[in-house]
């Protein structure tokens, strides 16, 4: 297994390069640049500008530049924020995106799977079909819509929920919702189909055939199966909602990961945009590869190749 994490670590760094090449090379391939507003600069203070950041040089020798700072720790400054570091921007911002996605993950993941199982076990009962008329609902409604509509009834209409920040645990509520509602609909219809599949298998008949109770064939036999497509999906998921949501956060007026790269990109800053892509991308990566280790513990058949 040490191999093969070497191998996929090695292969990380150059999905790495490869993704901040070509964001460096879109960002640099579209018209304008961070200095670029509405509002015209006097030439000779965009030109010191351009030359304070490096945005006078070539392109390659900017790459070049931008890629050894990365090598060392230092993911650059803002270009639009005076004084501020990408670093601290995400020592900042990510605390409070993990704090609001890791309460969304928890929420998807202790009500998505039991509800799923439940489905799969009442089959073509009431229950089932109210849970899956919901989740289809929460699969078919953007988390953007779902965000608003809380904003809107329970923070403006009603005002049992704050209309933005986390200053008390009201905050967290809206944005969990938002945040959890589609990825909660994904993981239950996934858990019941998955759940459905194998409770067909022969040797789940053979395990009911020699008299072992529902409880020890679902939870001894079943369930370890039926996770590996939902431990699939469950990897991405996480990385997206731990790093933050873009929308949500910018509905709830959160001081997350999302906002800072909605503004970057608002504002052509090259530096954060390069920096933030990078960091998701990693973070991605990684619990792609924590899935992939999963799955061996999950179902010893699956052997990883050294």
């Amino acid at each position: 297994m040490a191999r093969y994490i070497v191998k996929r670590l090695l292969a990380m760094i150059v999905t790495l390069f490869i993704i901040s090449t070509l964001t460096f090379s879109l960002m640099h391939a579209i018209p304008g640049g961070p200095f670029t507003s509405e509002k015209e600069v006097p030439p000779e203070i965009e030109a010191a500008l351009m030359a304070k950041y490096g945005l006078d040089l070539p392109l390659w020798q900017q790459y070049l530049n931008y890629l050894s700072n990365v090598l060392q720790g230092d993911l650059g400054v803002s270009m639009k924020k005076i004084g501020v570091s990408v670093n601290d921007m995400i020592i900042q911002g990510l605390p409070v995106s993990v704090k609001v996605g890791g309460i969304a993950v928890l929420v998807i993941l202790l009500l998505g799977i039991p509800i799923g199982i439940i489905s799969a076990l009442k089959q073509n009962s009431l229950i089932d079909y109210i849970v899956m008329f919901i989740a289809t609902i929460g699969i078919a409604v953007p988390s953007f819509v779902v965000g608003t509509f809380i904003m809107y009834v329970f923070g403006e209409l009603w005002r049992v929920i704050p209309a933005g920040g986390l200053d008390t645990w009201k905050g967290y509520i809206g944005p969990v919702i938002a945040l959890a509602g589609f990825s909660l609909a994904y993981v239950t219809r996934l858990m019941r189909s998955s759940m459905l599949e194998v409770l067909r298998q022969d040797y789940i008949r053979t395990a009911k055939a020699n008299g072992l109770s529902q409880f020890k064939v679902i939870g001894k036999h079943a369930l370890k199966n039926a996770l590996i497509p939902v431990v699939t999906y469950v990897g991405p998921m996480v990385a997206s909602i731990l790093t933050g949501s873009f929308v949500v956060e910018k509905i709830f007026a959160l001081p997350g990961m999302g906002r800072h790269f909605t503004e970057s990109v608002t504002n052509r800053d090259y530096t954060v945009i390069m920096s933030i892509t990078l960091f998701y991308a990693a973070i991605y990566i990684i619990m792609v590869l924590i899935v992939d280790i999963a799955y061996a513990f999950i179902d010893p058949r699956i052997k990883l190749d050294d």
